[in-house]
């Protein structure tokens, strides 16, 4: 089956010269929550405003549904719901018009039976002749999410959706992305809040400096890159790892009361045997041992700063930042 959204070879350089994306090649498959997590500047926003055909592509080729954003915008798009990180929204309007009207602006035929669902899913029915200005910015928050669905998209795009918003409202996107999943629609969002992409999102997509340095399963990711850690209270502190426990690589902290070893769950042996023998051997008493996981943000931390040592100078991050954020959303 073909993917949903095919990215090929997509590059994005603007006047100025910088290269905002590099290259870039991406999958996205129906009907899955796929996470893309950057640093600002990374180029997340940019990646996503060339996808719904909002910025011009340098170079590559971007299809939705078959559709090509370039040669046949109007069906592509039609296939894309947006919520942006910005409140772009007209205040003036009641909330029950704009979704209307957006719902009509994609050509689709009136179906207040679907809007009244779509706005008691977003806790809006009641607010629904209410004009935007009045409403709080979590609320201006779901009358943007309930524009974004209103044609019945099928993919559906959440730019940092929850930034800045309360922790009700963010327990509810949750909810309605994990809804949307079991409809068949393909949820790709950015977020900052990484804990909440490790609990939902299928696949993981990690971008910095215009390069994606990986997609790949979440669970595999989680398998293949997170470490586990041992962490050795002692009974009295060292000041310094002893000689014969060097090729451990341990870590000496909280002032030499314990000594932390990382190892890889799945090896097929992963040293702590011998390495507790070398401390009893040393005369190193233990009075507790304890084990941690890598999460989803340490392994995004690790995968960024590592780029981040062996990129070009010039790349530089606050121009980057800047043109990222210069992408307007109509």
């Amino acid at each position: 089956m073909p993917s949903i959204v095919s990215i090929e070879q997509v590059r994005k350089t603007y006047a100025t010269g910088l290269t905002a994306l590099h290259a870039v090649d991406l999958r996205i498959e129906e009907g899955e929550i796929l996470a893309l997590l950057g640093p600002n500047g990374a180029g997340k926003t940019t990646l996503i405003s060339m996808t719904c055909g909002i910025s011009s592509i340098t170079s590559g080729r971007i299809t939705v549904g078959g559709h090509d954003v370039a040669r046949d915008f109007r069906a592509a798009r039609r296939m894309i719901g947006l919520v942006p990180q910005e409140l772009t929204i007209e205040i003036f309007e009641k909330v029950i018009d704009t979704v209307r009207f957006t719902r009509g602006l994609f050509g689709m035929p009136p179906d207040e039976d679907y809007i009244r669902r779509l706005l008691t899913r977003l806790s809006l029915w009641e607010k629904r002749d209410a004009r935007i200005r009045e409403l709080s910015g979590g609320m201006k928050r779901r009358v943007l999410i309930a524009k974004a669905l209103a044609h019945q998209p099928r993919v559906l795009f959440l730019d940092e959706p929850t930034a800045g918003v309360d922790v009700d409202l963010r327990r509810d996107m949750w909810e309605m992305i994990d809804e949307l999943r079991g409809d068949g629609t393909t949820v790709v969002l950015t977020t900052h809040y990484i804990e909440e992409a490790e609990a939902i999102a299928d696949r993981i997509g990690v971008i910095n400096r215009g390069r994606i340095l990986l997609v790949e399963e979440k669970e595999t990711l989680m398998r293949r890159m997170g470490r586990k850690q041992l962490t050795i209270e002692l009974a009295e502190p060292l000041g310094a790892v002893p000689a014969e426990l060097a090729s451990y690589n341990l870590e000496l902290g909280d002032e030499g009361r314990e000594l932390v070893y990382a190892y890889d769950k799945a090896a097929e042996r992963t040293g702590i045997a011998s390495l507790l023998a070398g401390l009893t051997a040393a005369g190193i008493r233990i009075s507790d041992l304890r084990t941690a996981q890598d999460t989803l943000e340490d392994i995004f931390v690790h995968l960024v700063r590592a780029e981040d040592r062996e990129a070009e100078p010039e790349a530089a991050d606050p121009e980057a930042r800047a043109a990222e954020q210069a992408e307007v959303y109509p």
